[in-house]
């Protein structure tokens, strides 16, 4: 292995950080999903946004992804949704819609629906590290702890909350 991947499989050196590297993939692209999940539960990180057009290719549904959510949703964490339209988490995501459902007073799922698809990011977002797809076809991107990389992208982020207005209600209720 070069001193290169290792780097780049390690982060920073600490065990179990996140990388700082360029991704290339779905597959990637989710498995880093999934270690950041792993990683905000265990380092107990305060706040985590999520951008998506429609969440599709996320592991939300995944038992493992629900278990770190469930670790981490204690006191005082908040979770910001961010989608064009969610449909296709309703469809996609069950587990994640019902943990949602469950956890609803510290989510905020808000819809950018006049947004064009491919203009909102795809990104996880936290004060700790972030993962932004650039290339939606490819799931290509970069992630990182790196300070500059964290605000720009919470600058942008900003920009479509702006826009957002709420969605994604936790309940649906009947007649």
């Amino acid at each position: 292995m070069s001193e290169n991947e290792n780097e780049n499989q390690i982060g920073n050196g600490a065990p179990g950080a996140l990388p700082s590297r360029r991704f290339e993939g779905r597959e990637d692209f989710r498995q880093l999903v999934r270690d950041a999940f792993a990683t905000a539960a265990r380092e107990g990180w305060r706040e985590l946004i999520l951008c998506d057009a429609t969440f599709a290719e996320w592991p939300l549904g995944e038992r493992a992804v629900i278990d770190s959510l469930q670790s981490w949703s204690k006191s005082g964490r908040h979770c910001t949704l961010v989608a064009k339209r969610y449909d296709d988490v309703v469809r996609m995501h069950p587990r994640f819609v019902r943990w949602r459902g469950t956890w609803s007073h510290i989510i905020t799922a808000v819809a950018c629906t006049s947004a064009d698809a491919l203009d909102l990011p795809s990104a996880l977002w936290s004060r700790e590290w972030v993962l932004e797809r650039r290339d939606i076809e490819r799931s290509n991107g970069y992630c990182g702890s790196e300070p500059e990389r964290r605000v720009a992208l919470r600058e942008g982020l900003n920009e479509w909350l702006r826009q957002a207005t709420p969605a994604f209600p936790a309940t649906t209720l009947g007649l």
